[in-house]
């Protein structure tokens, strides 16, 4: 058998490699131009309207705060601007109202959705009720209005009554307690050589939560005594009640804020939790003491922006909350009132009538102002919150 040999070919030498032999072609870097370029471009110009809103915003305000006389503007009976009146506190007070019973309403559910999908749901089950959280995000807020106004209102809310609100300002008020005493306790546990400016800052963060709790109280109690001069009778709508818009509002709330803390809790390393497991810690202690603090950077996140949704909510409140272009000053969750996006959508409503009173079409943008600035400093003091308790896997 004759031998199969494999002819060796002859080693070439390498030729030097140029950086033009590696630069792109011409034609290729054009296109890779043109596509930053058209990127560019997008950003620049969503953030020049971003920058011509804000100044329309302002330049129109201006115009309200430099000649509006002050005095009109705090203690007045209510938000009265074709009469010239413009009780800031009224508009300022029911959009608290609003957001604070919605978040009630739509933190607890969609935390407690949130984690139930993350941690003790089944693939199955997540499948189901993923979808089913999602169609009710989808549930035009016209909808939400009218359901708060025909069933929320008459069904509910006025079925609440004065014990009924005792019942819930004291689980409010006893929550709110056990949560500033949890507080103290750790804060006392903690090094007695903290630096001065933390002491500080530890002693006017619970001066201020004291003072919050007192107010809550008297709050409370002013809303379960006699309700208007008018009837007599505590929890009677008259033309909306800013509750059952805010239970309306929550309710739009619950899935963004049951997606975005889902979504925190699903980043948590499964390294954490086997590793609570391992010490042989039960599923609601890894839950509680390992997950939520692991993600409580988003949480905290999901309920600004739940927060800036409640506030920023339009027609759940125009048609629930009491649907007119004015209102007297109200501290009640069981009477009608405008938030300030109510306020806006109301008052706009007939643009020439309002262009010939004077400042009244002016003070549609101071409030669109003050709303811009509520929301914005809501969203840096969250940002800073979440960037110093963030954790790094």
């Amino acid at each position: 058998m004759a031998d199969i040999g494999i002819e060796s070919q002859p080693i070439l030498p390498l030729r030097g490699i140029s950086i033009e032999a590696l630069a792109s072609p011409a034609r290729r870097a054009r296109k890779e131009a043109a596509i930053r370029f058209i990127f560019l471009l997008a950003a620049l110009v969503s953030i020049a309207i971003s920058l011509l809103i804000v100044l329309s915003l302002v330049r129109e305000a201006s115009v309200f705060a430099f000649n509006i006389d002050w005095r009109q503007t705090w203690g007045q009976i209510g938000w009265f601007p074709r009469q010239g009146v413009y009780d800031m506190p009224t508009v300022l007070v029911s959009s608290l109202i609003v957001t604070g019973v919605a978040m009630l309403v739509a933190g607890p559910l969609g935390l407690g959705s949130a984690i139930y999908l993350s941690e003790y749901a089944s693939r199955r089950t997540r499948g189901i009720l993923k979808p089913v959280l999602e169609i009710l995000a989808g549930v035009p807020s016209v909808v939400l209005g009218f359901f708060a106004l025909f069933f929320l209102s008459p069904q509910v809310v006025e079925r609440l009554g004065r014990n009924g609100w005792l019942v819930i300002g004291a689980v409010l008020v006893i929550a709110y307690i056990a949560i500033v005493a949890s507080w103290m306790r750790k804060l006392i546990k903690r090094e007695i050589d903290t630096p001065l400016s933390t002491q500080l800052v530890r002693v006017a963060a619970l001066t201020f939560s004291v003072a919050f709790g007192l107010i809550l109280i008297w709050w409370v109690l002013r809303v379960a005594g006699p309700s208007d001069v008018d009837n007599g009778l505590p929890f009677v709508k008259r033309g909306g009640q800013l509750a059952a818009a805010a239970v309306g509002v929550g309710i739009l709330t619950i899935p963004l804020v049951a997606s975005v803390s889902e979504d925190a809790l699903a980043s948590v390393p499964q390294e954490l939790r086997q590793a609570s497991a391992g010490l042989g810690a039960r599923k609601i202690t890894t839950t509680i003491q390992v997950v939520l603090p692991a993600a409580v950077s988003g949480i905290v996140a999901a309920f600004i922006i739940g927060v800036s949704r409640a506030l920023g909510e339009t027609m759940v409140v125009f048609m629930a909350g009491g649907a007119a272009d004015a209102a007297r000053f109200t501290d009640s969750p069981f009477e009608g009132g405008l938030t300030m996006t109510a306020a806006m959508a109301s008052l706009a409503t007939g643009t020439d009538n309002v262009v010939g009173e004077g400042l009244t079409f002016q003070s549609l943008y101071f409030v669109g102002f003050v709303l811009f600035v509520l929301t914005l400093g809501l969203n840096i003091i969250a940002g800073r919150f979440v960037n110093r308790v963030r954790e790094k896997y």
